[in-house]
């Protein structure tokens, strides 16, 4: 069985896979200052969950946070035994990248998009809710041309708060109506029709500039409840970094 981890900003996910098949899927806060022994004790609780101790022959990792990866790394490599392959500079990732520097792209991106290419074929835009938004371009054929990276909506949200004097903490929920009629709908309203519109007006802009008509893929934590304000979000894959990474390694074994 092969373990799968993505190391985010926010998050740190692993997920399991029997063949191409995944079983179960975790995550842990990503917290810098955590100890290898902290990670060892809180990934191994869960992995004891999804009994998954002594059927993981194979591992894989990308991550966006420099000092967890040798962390994870370590745990890993001592929770099951295998050494993680590392998405990074000379990785098989089967994309033509066109940023003008490669390695500047983010490894959860070139994850991204390499998933979205089996799932749906380029030419597509991959929109990630992550920590930051990031809009990923992909052509034909495999050509990784680059994108958009924007605050993210918990970044947006936590700045209004700590800026503002009276503005109050909001949990984003569906709003029914554009105009709202309280303080607490009226900032729901404004990051969720706002982040859809703002989805919908680069989506058409990436078009016109490259002349293509894609298809529009979400994920990240907020994919699902911003899918309803976008006419342009087709398909929402909560799993899609967890399936890039298999297929990366698969192309690496």
């Amino acid at each position: 069985m092969l373990l799968v981890c993505d190391i985010g900003n926010s998050n740190i996910v692993f997920g399991i896979y029997d063949g191409s098949e995944l079983l179960s899927s975790w995550r842990l806060t990503s917290r810098l200052n955590a100890t290898v022994d902290e990670y060892l004790v809180m990934a191994g609780t869960l992995l004891d969950r999804q009994d998954g101790h002594g059927r993981i022959s194979d591992a894989i990792i990308s991550s966006v946070v420099p000092p967890l990866l040798p962390k994870l790394r370590s745990v890993i490599l001592q929770l099951t035994g295998a050494e993680p392959l590392v998405v990074g500079p000379g990785t098989k990732t089967g994309l033509d990248i066109q940023y003008e520097d490669p390695r500047q792209v983010g490894a959860d991106r070139i994850v991204n998009a390499v998933a979205a290419i089996e799932r749906h074929g380029p030419p597509l835009i991959a929109v990630d809710f992550g920590t930051a938004t990031t809009f990923d371009v992909v052509l034909a054929p495999n050509v990784y041309l680059g994108g958009i990276i924007i605050p993210g909506i918990t970044i947006s949200l936590d700045s209004l708060v700590s800026r503002t004097a009276k503005l109050p903490k909001v949990e984003l929920s569906h709003v029914e109506r554009i105009v709202g009629r309280n303080t607490s709908e009226s900032i729901r309203s404004g990051m969720l029709n706002g982040t859809g519109a703002l989805v919908d007006e680069l989506v058409d802009r990436i078009c016109e500039e490259q002349q293509i008509e894609p298809t529009v893929l979400a994920t990240g934590g907020f994919a699902e409840l911003v899918r309803d304000y976008s006419r342009r979000i087709q398909f929402v894959e909560p799993d899609l970094t967890l399936h890039g990474l298999r297929l990366i390694w698969e192309r690496n074994k």
